[in-house]
């Protein structure tokens, strides 16, 4: 195609385009047996000089222009941040030397020792978990807005759920590698549970979800194709945000008592703390948090703080939703059967285990309230009443519910989001605020839900 063919006025949004490993449109045209075209790990046309290098991905004018134009939301979230260059799309840093001379594995820029510069604050486009949805049910799903824990009474039955390709080992990487990893597989819509730059048994999961559903293979340990990858669906891991005097203001409760009764004295179930609120916002681990701003004071408006640059949640339309107990992950699949999206769960225990074999969603409500019965119910505390607690993040079915077939059980959401798939739940499937909130917005009644071992 000739040079002026990609110039962005008047072309058209389904030509293809060539563009360059930095993301920008390529400005010559390649001479005649000067490249050879291949395919890379996730299918696209791309095209290789003589010597090995990559010169452009050839992509949709549509998907390219809404990537990199005008429409860019995801890019557009944070405004540049003086002081960080990594910010800048055409940042590559050098590879990290305080792990000596052994360390072979790519290049992210740590976020320590950094001093931030002024910015102008960006509304993030998309609500917290549990904020900007009404108290009261959508009528389209029936019912109350109400949650209840079931009583155990279950029995289990052997079904063998899918068999997943083994995850390559990660080596030695530092945590902001890690953190790349983790983000990529988080925009991917194959969950790594929270972001803390640590490597862990949630982190495999979402790589063996991720290769299933691709086909291809992915190696933890090429951060170079993960920073290209970031580069092309987002930017690079790390970003900045301006604390806001919203942000600040909260309402915030003290603390979350353990007593039922004690909870359901309280108006609400919110976060305690800004940095509390701030984690779940941008899919992190508070200890992580607070190590990326060492000495910051999280309640001062105005500050400038390091977060995670969370990509947009994942769209499509889930026909079905697989739990499967053995590996603690939820899988969802559309309705041509293909895997689009996997969040590490905590799924029952020997006392209180999920049910077994199909059910189906019947109603999903947004920052539920949650009733405690104890004659259907586990045993908390000494409390013998029915007992109501009102909505919040902090609450014990977190922002969301998903209400199954089954009476009293669903899927829903935690205040507790470190602990997903590394403990048991009370026979429901329990995942992080902001993954059952976008598995919520991408189901509705009538999904089958399958119990596997």
């Amino acid at each position: 195609m000739p040079a002026t063919a990609q110039d962005v006025y008047g072309l058209r949004r389904d030509r293809i385009v060539l563009v360059t490993p930095e993301g920008d449109l390529l400005d010559y045209i390649p001479a005649d047996g000067s490249v050879r075209a291949a395919r890379d790990r996730q299918g696209r046309r791309v095209y290789i000089d003589s010597w090995g290098n990559l010169i452009a991905t050839a992509m949709p004018a549509g998907r390219y222009f809404e990537r990199y134009g005008a429409r860019d939301y995801r890019r557009d979230r944070y405004r540049q941040v003086e002081g960080y260059p990594e910010t800048s799309r055409d940042y590559f840093p050098p590879a990290p030397t305080e792990y000596g001379d052994d360390l072979t594995t790519g290049s992210v820029p740590d976020f320590r020792n950094r001093q931030p510069g002024s910015v102008e604050r960006s509304e993030l486009p998309e609500p917290l978990p549990g904020e900007g949805y009404s108290d009261q049910p959508r009528e389209d799903w029936g019912g109350e807005d109400m949650a209840a824990l079931p009583d155990g009474s279950m029995v289990f039955e052997t079904v063998p759920g899918p068999r997943f390709p083994t995850a390559t080992p990660i080596g030695k990487k530092t945590s902001a590698e890690v953190t790349a990893l983790q983000v990529f597989l988080d925009r991917e819509g194959f969950s790594p549970g929270v972001i803390d730059g640590k490597k862990g048994s949630n982190v495999t999961k979402a790589i063996e979800a991720w290769q299933l559903a691709t086909g291809q293979t992915l190696d933890p340990n090429d951060t170079d194709w993960i920073l290209e990858q970031l580069h092309l669906n987002g930017g690079m891991p790390f970003t900045t945000y301006e604390i806001t005097a919203a942000d600040a203001a909260g309402p915030y409760v003290a603390s979350i008592p353990e007593d039922y009764a004690h909870k359901a004295m309280l108006p609400a179930l919110s976060y305690t703390s800004t940095v509390e609120m701030l984690a779940e916002r941008f899919h992190m681990d508070e200890a992580y948090l607070r190590e990326m701003n060492p000495g910051v004071d999280f309640t001062i408006p105005g500050t400038i703080i390091k977060v995670i640059n969370v990509g947009e949640p994942k769209k499509g339309k889930v026909a079905k939703i697989l739990a499967d107990k053995a590996r603690k992950q939820l899988l969802a699949y559309d309705e041509m059967g293909a895997l689009i999206a996997a969040y590490p769960a905590s799924i029952g225990s020997a006392d209180t285990p999920s049910p077994s074999g199909t059910v189906t969603v019947e109603r999903i409500a947004f920052n539920p309230n949650y009733t405690y019965n104890p004659k259907i119910n586990f045993q908390q505390g000494g409390n013998d009443k029915v007992l109501t607690l009102q909505p919040g993040p902090n609450g014990p079915v977190g922002t969301v519910w998903i209400a199954l077939s089954k009476p009293t059980y669903g899927i829903h959401g935690t205040p507790e989001p470190s602990k997903i798939g590394k403990t048991q739940s009370h026979g429901c499937v329990r995942l992080t605020n902001w993954d059952a909130t976008e598995l919520a917005k991408m189901a509705s009644p009538g999904v089958t839900v399958e119990f596997v071992d």
